[in-house]
């Protein structure tokens, strides 16, 4: 093999740039900044974060409980999903409740049995903490209007949710998300059910 061929083989050595403190710190502030814009795009038009205040939800979710909220996308509640409530037209914290009632279903409820029915069915509600016996001042039956859900709280007897007429029938417009993860306390991280 002659000299030449032997030059081509070989690959030239490049130098290698060494980084100035400066340059490395700069890096480093470039990258937290561009995870706190992310983070906060994040939180701004996906998810949101709401504090349970109160007994209305318990045994499900207790006072002080952090939850983060799915927020973009979410524009059809199912039942049993468990929303936060947007009362700032009213001059009040939002409320966390459970969706009983959509658009068109009529509520019933029996306060000497504790009962609650939708559309003449028992509903199945192994989620409270006790039987409904506290009626508020909303006659029943009652149908939920177009455009609206019905909510209550898990428990139900220290609640005030749509069987009172401050609160009401929900319009979807006032939901702010659907819970979907417990953040604190930490013994108790994980999806909210």
């Amino acid at each position: 093999m002659n000299d030449f061929e032997q030059e081509i083989q070989k690959e030239p050595e490049t130098p290698k740039e060494e980084k100035s403190g400066a340059g490395e710190v700069f890096e480093w502030l470039e990258s937290c900044i561009f995870a706190i814009v992310a983070i906060l795009l994040i939180f701004t038009f996906l998810f949101r974060t709401a504090t349970v205040s109160g007994s209305s939800m318990v045994p499900t979710l207790l006072d002080r409980e952090r939850l983060l909220l799915q927020q973009i996308g979410y524009n059809d509640p199912q039942y049993g999903d468990i929303i936060v409530i947007d009362r700032t037209q009213q001059q009040e914290p939002p409320i966390i409740k459970r969706v009983i009632g959509k658009a068109g279903d009529e509520i019933n409820i029996n306060f000497f049995t504790g009962d609650v029915f939708r559309n003449g069915e028992l509903l199945s509600e192994p989620y409270i903490n006790e039987l409904t016996a506290t009626s508020h001042d909303v006659e029943f039956p009652v149908i939920v209007p177009d455009g609206c859900l019905f909510v209550m709280g898990d428990n139900r007897n220290h609640s005030a949710d749509s069987r009172m007429t401050d609160i009401g029938m929900i319009d979807l417009r006032r939901v702010m998300g659907k819970a979907i993860f417990r953040f604190l306390p930490f013994s108790k991280i994980g999806a909210v059910e």
